[in-house]
């Protein structure tokens, strides 16, 4: 097993962070891609803080601008918002070159569409995550508990791109499978966000603001359209294990912001394209009623415009 491939991770966030530290750790030569160059510098002058379930340490990774990338990387992660996608993988596009394994565990749908334009389909490895990651600026990230990844190809085969992610992602000691199911993986994921980020961001409340009557029936019923557009796709989602991720959530995720609602507090664009509006998109096209599901992103859309001077402070 090559335990020394070229790795870049595209979104120095949590998440790319985390990811980025863990497969450093095992001995490959890691890169994490951003154009934010307060935080790249952070994190080359002193490292990346990472703490875990296996404890705190210091992990030296290279933090670089997508205009420094020098050649094609073995394996590369994109874990940059949806709405970033495009633009990222563009810039990025040195590092893909014909071998290279491209990787999205981004939330929502669309994200290995887009970069199909940059990478041929059998490169592509789409794949789902219900890891945690926490952001400490300038250069701290953050991981409690266990989590799991299902990894799967654009073309719907064990290709070579799906075993170098998976690996590389079971090496650095994630619970990573190769399963061809994850496209209702990915599905559960969209439905459990499109139910409850939404409107946690229009309400102003975490989680556990959430935990009532009115809103789990809400919940419910967007999540009745996320399961029926699903079905018209031919994929089948475990409603079972939709509902009982709510649950769980609304009853101990009481603290906890969706980073749409962060996103709302910040002033900065949400993925909702990516998830209610997604969701919504898929079902005209194929005539299966959404109206929940369009009007919660048209109420995303509607805040994300409100002008500074008219928004309410949260």
């Amino acid at each position: 097993m090559n335990t020394n491939l070229g790795v870049v991770v595209i979104g120095a966030g949590a998440m790319g962070c985390f990811f980025a530290a863990r497969l450093a750790e095992t001995g490959h030569r890691v890169s994490v891609v951003d154009v934010d160059a307060a935080r790249l510098a952070a994190i080359a002058g002193q490292g990346l803080a990472l703490e875990d379930d296996g404890g705190a340490r210091t992990v030296h990774v290279g933090a670089i601008t997508a205009a420094q990338l020098s050649g094609p990387a073995d394996l590369l992660i994109v874990f940059t918002k949806g709405m970033h996608t495009a633009s990222a993988i563009a810039a990025a596009s040195a590092a893909i070159g014909p071998d290279t394994a491209v990787v999205t565990l981004q939330n929502g749908l669309g994200n290995a569409e887009v970069i199909a334009h940059h990478a041929l389909p059998r490169q592509i490895v789409f794949g789902v995550t219900d890891l945690p990651a926490d952001f400490h600026a300038p250069n701290r990230v953050s991981s409690h508990g266990a989590g799991k990844i299902a990894l799967w190809s654009m073309i719907d085969a064990a290709t070579p791109a799906v075993e170098r992610a998976h690996a590389a992602l079971t090496l650095a000691g994630f619970a990573a499978t190769i399963d061809p199911q994850t496209q209702a993986r990915v599905w559960e994921k969209l439905a459990f966000n499109a139910a409850l980020n939404p409107l946690a961001a229009l309400l102003g409340v975490p989680v556990g603001g959430l935990n009532t009557p009115e809103a789990r029936s809400l919940a419910a019923r967007v999540v009745d359209e996320v399961c029926a557009v699903a079905a018209k796709l031919g994929i089948a989602p475990d409603r079972a294990q939709i509902d009982a991720r709510i649950d769980h959530a609304l009853r101990t995720h009481t603290l906890h912001k969706p980073s749409m609602l962060q996103d709302v507090l910040a002033r900065r664009a949400t993925e909702i394209a990516f998830i209610n509006g997604a969701v919504a998109e898929r079902g005209e096209a194929h005539g299966v009623p959404t109206p929940l599901n369009r009007m919660l992103a048209d109420l995303v859309r509607v805040r994300e415009a409100v002008p500074e001077g008219l928004a309410v402070a949260g």
